[in-house]
């Protein structure tokens, strides 16, 4: 009885095992075996290909700049999805409108993004002759050394993504907590510390790893936008594909999937972590 229970779970388990084996499992395991000169047209087992990111300026740079792309937007559209997701809890007039307002950006595409962008903010460009008309030029910010561009459109097609999964976080929790603590004596401000964010903690983590991990792959807009030195890692990929350098390519792949499991790991160890002192305690 017991082996007819696995081998029905087994069967029901097997067409999204073998959906993942084939999208993910699959390109993973060409990408490793790649790095290491074991995939089509390797020259024979060698970690040289991934040294070469950590030895060569330009890679090393390249990781820089895709570790920078993928922080800093993220951290600073959580300063800006946060109280969005807790503007869209409050009752008030026209919050229909704002609540399908923003979620627009979910809708344009990484590229369109990127060129609007360019359009609006390039020097000669909407803004910069608007402000001619009062004597004030745009500050270099396309293709400048520190990307703020492309930070600047990460956060416009970043900000509803997280707010969308910060608001569901938050929705979730009773909605009797607060007024009970503000009953108590609490400021709305230590409401909002002591209850509201620490119950959406996880949500909140949540949107944020996986806004990083989309930022790392990022390509159109450091492309479109970022400086042509150092180009981060994706771009780099795409140079290494026109030239035909495939070992090169499974390489960068390889050392950009580690740093997103590298991250991942460090979430679920913290969040373990956090949680053992209440189980403990319950115990």
């Amino acid at each position: 009885m017991i082996r007819k229970n696995v081998l029905s779970l087994l069967l029901l388990l097997l067409p999204g095992i073998g959906f993942l084996l084939l999208t993910f499992g699959l390109p993973l395991w060409w990408a490793l075996t790649g790095s290491i000169g074991l995939g089509p047209g390797g020259v024979g087992f060698t970690f040289d290909h991934l040294a070469m990111i950590f030895e060569r300026p330009a890679y090393w740079r390249g990781l820089q700049m895709s570790l920078y792309y993928a922080i800093t937007p993220t951290v600073l559209t959580l300063f800006i999805a946060v109280p969005l997701a807790l503007l869209l809890q409050q009752p008030m007039f026209g919050r229909k409108l704002l609540n399908g307002l923003y979620k627009i950006p979910l809708a344009v595409p990484g590229i369109i993004a990127a060129f609007m962008v360019l359009t609006m903010v390039e020097q000669g460009g909407f803004l910069d002759r608007i402000l001619m008309h009062v004597g004030l030029r745009m500050p270099r910010i396309v293709r400048d050394e520190w990307g703020i561009a492309v930070v600047l459109t990460s956060i416009w097609k970043d900000t509803p993504f997280m707010a969308l999964i910060i608001t569901g976080a938050f929705g979730a929790i009773a909605s009797d907590m607060v007024p009970a603590a503000r009953s108590l004596g609490a400021s709305r401000l230590r409401a909002f510390l002591a209850i509201e964010l620490p119950m959406a903690m996880p949500g909140i983590t949540a949107a944020a790893l996986l806004c990083f991990v989309k930022s790392l792959g990022s390509f159109a807009a450091p492309s479109i936008l970022g400086p042509t030195y150092p180009m981060p890692l994706p771009v780099l990929m795409y140079e290494s594909y026109r030239e035909g350098k495939w070992a090169e390519i499974y390489a960068m792949g390889t050392v950009l999937i580690i740093a997103a499991f590298l991250v991942l790991a460090a979430y679920y160890t913290l969040t373990a972590l956090s949680l053992r002192p209440g189980r403990e305690s319950r115990q």
